[in-house]
């Protein structure tokens, strides 16, 4: 099982390169979610599926997670000294953070265009870093960033946002969609056991 480190008492989103797994940031959810909505849509066998079929299952089901987030930098600027990034520029450098999981690198779009630029004829999709959503020790997943909405609720005199709320929707990464051997896959397996494991410690079980 891959190790997330550190061991988080706050959720948290992770990013990894989804070549090697080495870790890229670790960027802690000031507060915890009061909630968490997730969605699990199991994938079966078309929608009339004849007798023999009808309990059987194509993969894992496509599972979405959405979670509002808060960002104050109240503590910050009402510290002794007060921070130095929070005065100057609020929480913007914490939204730009959470920002720059659904861009591609300023690196890599130059680099893209110097291709164009010189004729080549296919240029891939730009890869992004693995991106890991860890809400305790048992759920921690691999996930694609589906919506990322910010709301803007206070601003200093330099209109630097100083309270902000972020919605963020998440689709799971399960192995129908990686593989068993990539980074992610291993990391969605590892997620999967760690939910069997659960199970087996509700009350009824193998009743």
């Amino acid at each position: 099982m891959p190790s997330v480190s550190p061991v988080l008492r706050k959720g948290a989103i992770l990013t990894f390169d989804p070549a090697t797994g080495a870790p890229l940031a670790t960027i802690l959810l000031q507060y915890n979610p009061d909630s968490l909505t997730r969605s699990l849509k199991p994938q079966a066998i078309g929608e009339q599926p004849d007798r023999t079929e009808v309990l059987r299952l194509k993969g894992p089901p496509i599972e979405t997670i959405k979670a509002d987030v808060e960002i104050d930098a109240t503590d910050q600027l009402g510290a002794s000294p007060p921070d130095p990034v929070a005065v100057t520029y609020g929480i913007a450098p914490q939204l730009s953070q959470l920002e720059l999981l659904v861009y591609p690198t300023s690196r890599t779009l130059l680099a893209n265009e110097s291709l164009s630029q010189r004729g080549t004829l296919e240029i891939l999709p730009m890869e992004s870093p693995l991106t890991v959503f860890a809400w305790g020790a048992q759920r921690v997943t691999p996930v694609r960033i589906t919506d990322l909405s910010i709301t803007e609720e206070a601003f200093d005199p330099r209109l630097n946002p100083i309270r902000a709320k972020v919605s963020l929707g998440m689709r799971v990464l399960n192995v129908d969609d990686v593989g068993f051997t990539s980074q992610a896959g291993v990391r969605y397996l590892a997620y999967q056991l760690a939910k069997e494991a659960m199970a087996l410690l509700a009350p009824g079980r193998g009743a």
